[in-house]
């Protein structure tokens, strides 16, 4: 397993548990499910080529809970925004099918907490940066999330936009998965293991 990260250490301020909640910014939105009062089940979402987009205005995972990225076997690549206005809290399980890679991207910072796990065949990647950008030149923005259009093109050529000025990634459990680990913010702070 090889372990990306840009950033600086830096230790948050309070921040606010929050949910699971789609928006409209992209063509088939994503269906939240709630099955117990601890999981979660995501659905839907665009799916464009091997890659499946979801847009969310929150995007948080408390302790205890588990929120289930419900993906096709074929889909290579989850890309998942957050276009609100909060932190992304951490603290429970996230979980995908087969050999997916997801992608998170808040700009407004990303927190796991003492007890966060990930169960992903693939490769997870968290960013504050303003969004992804293709090779085609298309991108996936959490800033402006209305611009579109998705790409179809291969994801070798991904570029991450430039990071939030401030947002932090902070992590004080401890985290794993199937490849690579990667996260890239303006400030990093490692309290946990990789």
């Amino acid at each position: 397993m090889s372990i990306a990260i840009a950033g600086t250490s830096f230790l948050p301020g309070s921040y606010a548990l929050a949910q699971i909640v789609p928006d409209a910014f992209i063509g088939n939105m994503s269906n939240v499910t709630q099955i117990s009062n601890d999981l979660s089940i995501i659905v839907g979402g665009t799916q464009v080529g091997n890659s499946l987009f979801h847009s969310f205005s929150q995007l948080s995972v408390p302790t205890g809970n588990s929120a289930y990225f419900n993906n096709p076997l074929g889909i290579e690549n989850i890309f998942t925004r957050v276009t609100g206005n909060n932190i992304s809290n951490i603290d429970g399980l996230i979980r995908t099918n087969g050999t997916a890679n997801l992608f998170l991207v808040n700009p407004n910072g990303i927190v796991f907490g003492s007890n966060p796990r990930l169960d992903i065949g693939g490769s997870f990647a968290a960013t504050t940066a303003s969004g992804l950008k293709f090779a085609d030149g298309n991108g996936f923005n959490a800033i402006n999330p209305q611009t579109p259009p998705l790409s179809i093109i291969p994801t070798q050529g991904l570029q991450y936009r430039e990071s939030q000025p401030g947002a932090t990634i902070t992590t004080i459990g401890n985290l794993k998965v199937g490849q690579d680990l990667t996260f890239v913010a303006d400030k990093i702070d490692l309290q946990g293991n990789l």
